[in-house]
């Protein structure tokens, strides 16, 4: 599931953070997935335990899971959608900026009218 470079600059903590975070914005990792609790993580890493802790409040940080001591830690639900979401939005954004002249509130004008357009109320 997830593998380690310890001779590259990319510290460990930042490995797991990067890589759990593409596992679950892939769909990979569905919501209410349970993760390795961060012991069995370490250990099978062979990492330090305080280094899975910190990728795990990283990815909590980002709210793509909850940790809970009784429960362990896991998958926010809805992630696929705002994964989702951020590509297209990516797209986008990139498209408006090649636009000689365009605004952040052009484009989002543009997003509402069309938005609106196509008929979705919310």
């Amino acid at each position: 599931m997830i593998t380690l470079d310890t001779s590259g600059p990319v510290p460990p903590f930042e490995q797991v953070r990067v890589q759990l975070a593409d596992l679950i914005r892939g769909g990979e990792l569905p919501g209410g997935y349970r993760l390795p609790s961060i012991r069995q993580l370490a250990g099978d890493l062979r990492i330090a335990p305080g280094t899975v802790v910190r990728a795990y409040a990283a990815l909590e940080a980002d709210g793509l899971v909850q940790m809970n001591k009784a429960t362990g830690t896991r998958v926010q639900e809805g992630q696929r959608l705002s994964s989702d979401l951020q590509d297209a939005a990516e797209t986008f954004v990139a498209a408006a900026r090649r636009l000689p002249g365009a605004t952040l509130d052009d484009a989002l004008g543009a997003v509402r009218a069309e938005w609106d357009r196509s008929g979705n109320s919310q």
